[in-house]
């Protein structure tokens, strides 16, 4: 059973018998879904499983998007032989795919060593080996987002423009919300006029507060709005942060000045730093993960717009190299294209 998050109230003391711990689908919502109150101190409660169908229809939708990464992929194992000319053909696949340098050669080093070990003889094993390697590889991502062990939950959401962070924001939001969390957001990209509404359409959506501020000062809002959130009971803060490269180095000094304002705040806050990346970008998406995480120390990735790229093998790379949970992953613009991650499914669909 997939997790979407866990969700914790007032800590695991005084649990009821009747609640599950076991993490669970969080199933869609339906647009006219009305903001809930906040679940009771000192419960520890799990979203209820999904029908399967959105499940199995969002799996269509990520092996679709995966595919010209797949084929070509694939085509190397539609020979006759196991030689050096079809490891040769992966490692050019895997590199085209941007797993990167890194996880390509320990891609290939592991599924030699499978291959022996099985004693392998045809190359439509060895593709099966492949799955098994990189569904490893990449397993250090696979994690769920915990929130409810402090009140509020806070997290900051960074990304550069156009990777679609206050859409994942808003999906994000939703998705709380159907899963009894009270929510309250923070528009902190103050300079951008476009970006404040569009959250504010989200807050409507989700029926949900907001905290804006015209032309104000980004951590200034992001403290008023912490602020509010615990003197209103508050399950989940999540600030929006303006878009930024993160070659922009005053802008990046920014951030971590919001990060700060936040901690004064609510001590140990914020809970959750997520970074927001296309996954159309290939090796620039794990280019922005080491910076951002150098500045910020991030503790989640949501990776968006799987949806037709030929580059979805920069996960491998990013679990070679800063193996930085992917809490989310996006393959549409629906509520329900926003997914958990899973291992085992994303080396699947890369490899069909």
């Amino acid at each position: 059973m997939f997790s979407f998050f866990k969700k914790k109230f007032g800590g695991a003391t005084a649990v009821p018998p009747a609640v599950t711990t076991e993490p669970a689908t969080l199933p869609a919502v339906a647009p006219e879904a009305k903001q809930p109150d906040s679940v009771p101190t000192g419960a520890l409660v799990e979203a209820g499983p999904p029908a399967s169908a959105p499940r199995t229809s969002w799996l269509d939708k990520l092996r679709q998007g995966l595919r010209k990464t797949g084929s070509s992929i694939a085509q190397v194992f539609t020979g006759t032989q196991i030689d050096d000319a079809l490891y040769e053909e992966l490692e050019a696949a895997l590199l085209m795919a941007d797993a990167g340098v890194k996880a390509t050669q320990f891609l290939l080093d592991d599924l030699k060593r499978r291959v022996k070990d099985a004693k392998a003889t045809e190359p439509s094993v060895v593709r099966g080996l492949l799955a098994d390697a990189l569904t490893e590889l990449l397993q250090p991502l696979e994690k769920a987002l915990v929130v409810g062990e402090h009140s509020p939950t806070v997290m900051m959401v960074v990304g550069v423009n156009g990777a679609g962070k206050t859409t994942s924001i808003g999906k994000l939001t939703r998705h709380l919300a159907d899963a009894d969390a009270k929510v309250l957001l923070a528009a902190a990209d103050t300079f951008r006029a476009a970006a404040r509404e569009q959250l504010g359409v989200w807050a409507d959506r989700n029926r949900v507060e907001i905290v804006s501020q015209e032309g104000g000062d980004p951590s200034a809002v992001t403290f008023d709005a912490v602020v509010a959130g615990r003197a209103r009971a508050c399950d989940v803060v999540i600030a929006d942060t303006a878009g930024r490269l993160p070659t922009q180095l005053h802008l990046m000094e920014e951030l971590k000045k919001i990060r700060r304002v936040i901690a004064k705040a609510q001590e140990g806050a914020p809970h959750e730093v997520l970074l927001v990346v296309d996954g159309n970008t290939g090796q620039n998406a794990l280019t922005q993960v080491k910076a951002f995480d150098d500045a910020l120390g991030l503790t989640g990735l949501v990776v968006t717009k799987l949806d037709g790229t030929a580059k979805g093998g920069v996960l491998a790379a990013i679990a070679r190299e800063r193996a930085i949970p992917v809490y989310f992953i996006g393959v549409g613009e629906k509520l329900e294209d926003l997914q958990t991650f899973n291992a085992r499914e994303f080396a699947q669909a890369l490899l069909e």
